[in-house]
């Protein structure tokens, strides 16, 4: 018999067994039993079902131990799945919670930077000179931009603050003839924990014959009085340092050289140290009159050492008496292509190295027609003492209205390197340091401007002015005569408007320059001042009495002693071209 049970997909026809086999009661032969119809075609996916069923069925006939195992194995892959599942989705997870977290803190305002205060808003005053600023109760401004104003008070809980911006590129200037803090008021430019990062500049204008002249504080000045808060904070960096090197004048160990002289006949030749740029020898050979200067030269260039920096220039005229033999030592070892040619009264100038060939050849030529030829014969290398300092070796020849010039230049190019003590990473291109005098006189103290200097290391940076003096950095006989270097330049200032000279009732006859500058003063019972990394500058008045850069005027005790929790203090200013101590 063919057939089906309920679960097959045709019909089952039923046939007797042997005539004999059991019948139902409803049996009849030959009949069709009726059956549900068949269902509809199912999805690839649907369709393996029966399978797995049948891999079911197909279960029972292995022995116990083997369907035994089998379910472990099928219970160990739905564990490890499961588990793949978790570990996937928690990753998903943590991935989504951290870009959310990263975004969220990105636009998040930091509590300890005062700029960030939800509550500012910000403030542009613009530039009037007339206009008087209060800033009183209820009043939270953010300056934003550059301003000009006649004055500022700040009281009653009023706030001032300064904008800034994380790249540092929010730079502000504030003018104004003064600020006063009073009562509740507070001006802050960054915080101890959150330090600006921008440049904020605060100048004090006002000549001491004009204007309004308040009382306690005068002119030209950031005045806080009692309950005033005033927080500056520049950005943190080293604030001095010793030279470890000896910074020499010119910034060469032998100094710059520099000569000339008019109707020098013959070759001009000097011979420099390549390591030191120091001049080895200086010498005329008359080779327009005389052929055993000529000779003379020979000798004298055969004998100098390889790597000699040599310069040669003409004077008047060299080729009359100029030897064969002369012109192939210099073309030999020193390069020269010009020199074969060299004709009456040509200027020319050279600067080579001994057996450096023509690639460490510079030469320059200029023709001579009358007293009226004119030009310059030019030549120049560039070398680097074994310091690293750069150096350049000039040499050059001309006429100027009949009269013949030559002359020879040693000299520093692309800025002075000083070597120092400590890392000094934090000091940047542009900024102004100073050298202190290591001399009986203090007038040879000097600022440079420093320059960028990818090649210096940490303890090393470059300068754009030559040092005039000489500043010790050596320890001798156990004196530390080092000369101290400081860094004036911060990014948060207060600096006073100078007039171009001395004017009014400002002891003109001492001084031919205006002493007439801000002051900052603060009296008792003020609320909190601390000033961190701060540039005053042109700052003190010298006429006045007590009107100094930076002035606590009888105020006690400024820390625990005196009822403050956190002491007043003052770090890391850079106080500098000021009057008035």
């Amino acid at each position: 018999m063919h057939a089906t049970n309920s679960r097959g997909r045709s019909p089952a026809f039923l046939q007797p067994q042997n005539g004999n086999g059991h019948r139902s009661s409803g049996y009849v032969p030959g009949k069709i039993v009726p059956l549900r119809p068949p269902p509809p075609p199912k999805s690839q996916a649907s369709a393996k079902c029966p399978s797995v069923r049948q891999e079911a069925r197909a279960s029972f006939a292995f022995s116990p131990e083997e369907q035994q195992a089998q379910g472990g194995s099928q219970k160990q892959k739905r564990h490890k799945n499961t588990f793949i599942c978790f570990a996937v989705t928690s990753f998903s997870f943590f991935v989504a919670l951290a870009v959310i977290l990263g975004i969220s803190s990105k636009y998040a305002p930091d509590e300890n930077c005062p700029d960030q205060n939800p509550r500012l808003r910000n403030w542009d005053p613009g530039q009037d000179s007339a206009k008087q600023v209060v800033i009183k109760e209820g009043d939270m401004f953010r300056l934003t931009s550059d301003a000009t104003v006649n004055s500022i008070v700040i009281q009653d809980g009023g706030l001032l603050v300064f904008g800034d911006h994380k790249d540092g590129s929010r730079n502000i200037t504030l003018r104004t003839r003064y600020i006063l803090i009073k009562d509740g008021g507070a001006l802050h430019i960054g915080a101890e924990k959150c330090r600006y990062t921008s440049k904020a500049t605060i100048a004090l204008y006002g000549k001491s014959d004009e204007g309004e002249s308040m009382p306690t504080f005068g002119k030209k000045f950031i005045g806080v009085e009692a309950g005033g808060t005033l927080e500056l904070h520049g950005a943190q960096k080293a604030t001095w340092t010793l030279l470890a090197r000896t910074l020499h004048a010119s910034g060469l160990t032998y100094g710059a050289y520099a000569f000339e002289k008019n109707f020098s006949r013959g070759l001009n030749v000097r011979v420099i140290d390549q390591d030191t740029a120091k001049i080895l020898e200086s010498d005329r050979f008359d080779t327009h009159e005389y052929h055993n200067e000529s000779r003379r030269l020979q000798e004298f260039l055969r004998v100098q050492d390889p790597g000699r920096i040599v310069a040669i220039a003409v004077g008047d005229s060299a080729a009359k008496s100029l030897l064969q033999g002369t012109i192939q030592m210099i073309q030999d070892r020193l390069g020269s292509k010009l020199i074969q040619g060299l004709g009456y009264r040509q200027a020319w100038a050279l600067v080579g190295v001994i057996n450096g060939g023509s690639t460490s050849c510079n030469e320059s030529v200029r023709n001579y027609e009358n007293h009226s030829s004119g030009g310059k014969a030019l030549a120049q290398r560039e070398f680097y003492t074994v310091d690293g300092q750069k150096f350049a070796v000039t040499a050059y020849s001309e006429w100027i209205e009949g009269v013949s010039l030559s002359g020879f230049r040693v000299e520093v190019v692309d800025g002075v390197k000083l070597h120092l003590l400590d890392d000094v990473s934090s000091w940047k291109p542009g900024e102004q340091i100073v050298v202190a005098s290591t001399d009986y006189s203090m007038y040879q103290a000097e600022e440079f401007t420093l320059l960028p200097c990818p090649e210096c290391s940490r303890f090393q940076v470059k300068v754009k002015e030559t040092p005039q003096f000489l500043h010790m950095g050596e320890i001798i006989d156990g004196v530390d005569m080092r000369a101290e270097v400081g860094i004036l330049t911060r990014n948060v200032a207060i600096q006073g408007e100078m007039e171009d000279a001395c004017y009014g009732e400002n002891q003109c006859q001492f001084f031919d320059y205006d002493t007439f500058g801000g002051h900052v003063t603060i009296r008792k019972n003020f609320t909190s001042v601390h000033l961190s990394y701060v540039e005053l500058k042109h700052m003190g008045q010298q006429r006045e009495l007590g009107r100094y850069p930076v002035h606590f005027h009888l105020c006690g005790d400024v820390d625990h002693r005196g009822g403050y929790r956190h002491r007043t203090s003052v770090d890391g200013l850079s106080i500098h071209h000021s009057f008035s101590r």
